[in-house]
């Protein structure tokens, strides 16, 4: 059985710098959308306080993270152990998303380090953290990160990358709006532009 807290303590602060990787869950509203699950890795995390974290959302094929987080701001993530001790952490929270150039981002990317193809930062505000065992999961060895998204990334400008943002990742397999396919004068209070 899981112990829930409502912050952030020492040690899940501790337990989720070691780690190489971590999901991030989110979902429609809408009982016939798709929900979505997503691998992240690089060092895209960052812990803020005991109750708000953030990390640097990659360019890709999708963007159902942003679209969930500006129709309702539900958004989980979830660490486990692939080495040592079986633990899994999980963050539960109301996400926000601030795009490059917004003030947020300008306040919070200089605490990452620069990952080319970063195309937005996804702010969680945590109300519960909830850890348990892992005994389930299995062992696995950390060889290191694939560059492949970088190389890709780099090949092209700011200009081009942007282009794509707003051609491949403007809504969500569901039709729901992302960042880059809302009107410029829609306000979302989600959204930090």
């Amino acid at each position: 059985m899981g112990v829930k807290h409502e912050a952030l303590l020492p040690k899940h602060k501790e337990f989720i710098q070691r780690q190489h990787l971590f999901f991030v869950g989110s979902a429609p509203l809408s009982e016939e959308g798709h929900v979505n699950l997503s691998p992240k890795g690089y060092s895209s995390f960052r812990i803020l306080s005991d109750n708000q974290v953030a990390y640097l959302d990659m360019s890709g094929s999708g963007n159902e993270t942003c679209a969930h987080i500006l129709e309702n701001g539900r958004v989980t993530l979830m660490f486990c152990a692939f080495e040592g001790p079986p633990v899994i952490v999980r963050l539960y929270g109301t996400g926000t998303v601030a795009l490059p150039g917004s003030s947020r981002w300008e306040e919070l990317y200089p605490m990452f380090d620069p990952l080319p193809g970063a195309r937005q930062m996804i702010i969680v505000d945590v109300h519960r953290v909830q850890d348990s065992c892992g005994f389930g999961v299995p062992f696995m060895k950390y060889e290191g990160d694939r560059d492949k998204l970088k190389e890709v990334s780099l090949k092209f400008n700011k200009e081009q990358l942007e282009k794509y943002w707003h051609k491949a990742n403007a809504a969500s397999i569901d039709g729901l709006p992302t960042a880059f396919g809302l009107p410029d004068l829609q306000v979302n209070e989600r959204l930090l532009k």
